[in-house]
C-alpha cells in the first residue's frame, strides 16, 4: 500500500473518531500531521488524492472541508451506481424511499430511547437550518439540511451499525432528498407540511416515545412518496393533453 493511502486511511479513521461531519474543516496541516505520524509531503499528496475525488474541498485560506463521509469513501463505488440508477430509472427513487423507511424507522425508535441533550440539540439545529435556508431560497442548502436531519436522528440512536449504514448512504440520502424536494417543496401547503413532520419526529425523540417516533418516521417518509407519485401522475396527464391539443 503506497504511503498516501495509508494516510487516507489514517484520516478515515482520525475524521470518524471525532464524529466530523460533512461541511466540517479538518485541523491544520501542522496539527494533522502530528496526530497522524506523517510528513506534510504525504499529508498533502493524500489531501490532493481525496479532494480530485471531490471527498474533501481545499479553500486557499480557510482550510480543507469534509465534503463526504469516511464510509463513503471506500462505498463510493457503492453510492454512485445507485444515483446513476435513480437518473436513469426515476421509479427506482421509490425503492430507496422504501429503504429508508425501514432503516429511518428503527433509528427513530432508537434515538427516543437514547439521545443525550447534545443529541436532541444537534436534531433541533439541523430541524432550523432547513427553515432557514427554505425561507431565504437556498435549496442546495436546505436538502443538505435536511439530510443532516435525518443523520442526527440515526446518531441519537447510538447503535453503531445503523448508524454506519446512515453515513455510508448519505451522499444517495441527499441526492434522494434533494429529488423529492425538488417536487414536495415546490408548493407552499406541501412545504407546512411537511414543515409540520419534522416537527412530530422531534416531539416523540424528546418525549422518549419511540413507537411514535417511528411511525412519524415512517408517516413522513410515505407522505413523500405518495406526493410525488402523485405530482408525476399529474405531470404525465398534462404532458398527455399538450400532445393531444397539438394534433
Amino acid at each position: 500500500m503506497k504511503v498516501s493511502d495509508k494516510v487516507v486511511q489514517s484520516l478515515r479513521i482520525l475524521i470518524e473518531q471525532n464524529n466530523m461531519h460533512v461541511g466540517d474543516r479538518l485541523p491544520a496541516e501542522r496539527k494533522l500531521c502530528e496526530q497522524l505520524g506523517v510528513s506534510r509531503s504525504s499529508l498533502r499528496e493524500a489531501i490532493q488524492q481525496l479532494t480530485s475525488r471531490g471527498m474533501l474541498l481545499s479553500k486557499v485560506g480557510a482550510g480543507t472541508f469534509l465534503q463526504q463521509l469516511p464510509t463513503n469513501w471506500s462505498q463510493h463505488q457503492i453510492v454512485q451506481p445507485l444515483s446513476d440508477l435513480i437518473d436513469q430509472d426515476p421509479a427506482y427513487r421509490f425503492d430507496v424511499q422504501e429503504a429508508r423507511t425501514i432503516l429511518e424507522g428503527g433509528t427513530a425508535w432508537y434515538a427516543a430511547e437514547r439521545a443525550t441533550p447534545e443529541d436532541l440539540q444537534n436534531i433541533r439545529d439541523c430541524y432550523a437550518q432547513i427553515s432557514h435556508f427554505q425561507a431565504i431560497g437556498d435549496d442546495d442548502q436546505a436538502a443538505q439540511a435536511d439530510a443532516r436531519f435525518h443523520l442526527a436522528i440515526a446518531e441519537a440512536s447510538h447503535n453503531l451499525v445503523l448508524i454506519q449504514m446512515m453515513r455510508g448512504l448519505f451522499d444517495l440520502l441527499q441526492f434522494n432528498v434533494v429529488l423529492g424536494r425538488r417536487k414536495v417543496y415546490s408548493e407552499p401547503h406541501r412545504f407546512d407540511q411537511l414543515h409540520l413532520q419534522h416537527q412530530q419526529v422531534i416531539d416523540a425523540i424528546e418525549r422518549r416515545d419511540p413507537e411514535a417516533a417511528r411511525q412519524a418516521v415512517c408517516g413522513h417518509i410515505e407522505f413523500v412518496i405518495q406526493q410525488v407519485r402523485s405530482i408525476d401522475e399529474e405531470d404525465a396527464r398534462r404532458q398527455r393533453a399538450s400532445r393531444l391539443n397539438r394534433i
